[in-house]
């Protein structure tokens, strides 16, 4: 089982993160951004999840006799998650690495010209000019930048699991042999 838990989590990691380091690299001075962004940023998540499916269905076909019970492919899509979420998270490390690590200032300036391009008051700009400054601060911290980072992917890795989980331990669910739990 440990064997499959690393395999399906660096590959959904890999799914994850390797599209990261990319956009985060290459597209640098023109990412994707505001809606279109987050889409194209968790619809890759999702992607990656299946993996978690993947994963908890060949334990229970080729291990388990074809029949899992619930909290057993739970804990098999966390640990999967975890993989790939310490993936993704290596993978922002390495985009900050090679973009020179001030990420949220060049987010803040971006952010704070985009209000004031819109008319924003200068009681508005203030604001979030305040919320960045806290967010750099936070950011500054590697152990709030690795936890920032990690609250991106992780619910969405232990919604995947869940859903996988509810859904395979039905033995007749996508059973290995049709007809046959």
């Amino acid at each position: 089982m440990q064997r499959i838990i690393l395999t399906y989590g660096l590959i959904a990691g890999l799914v994850v993160g390797v599209p990261l380091f990319l956009m985060g690299t290459l597209m640098a001075d023109n990412p994707p951004s505001g809606t279109i962004g987050m889409a194209i940023g968790y619809l890759i998540m999702l992607v990656a999840f299946t993996a978690i499916f993947a994963g908890v269905k060949q334990h229970r076909d080729h291990h388990c006799g074809g029949a899992i019970r619930f909290l057993p492919a739970f804990g098999m899509g966390v640990a999967i998650t975890l993989i790939a979420s310490l993936v993704y998270v290596l993978a922002w490390e390495a985009v900050l690495a090679v973009n020179g690590g001030d990420y949220i200032a060049q987010m803040a300036a971006q952010m704070i010209e985009e209000k004031r391009a819109s008319g924003a008051s200068p009681a508005e700009i203030a604001a979030l000019s305040n919320q960045m400054a806290q967010m750099q601060g936070y950011y500054a911290n590697p152990l709030l930048r690795v936890l920032i980072t990690m609250s991106e992917i992780l619910p969405i890795g232990l919604l995947v699991a869940l859903v996988a989980a509810l859904l395979l331990r039905n033995p007749r669910f996508m059973a290995a042999t049709p007809g046959q739990p």
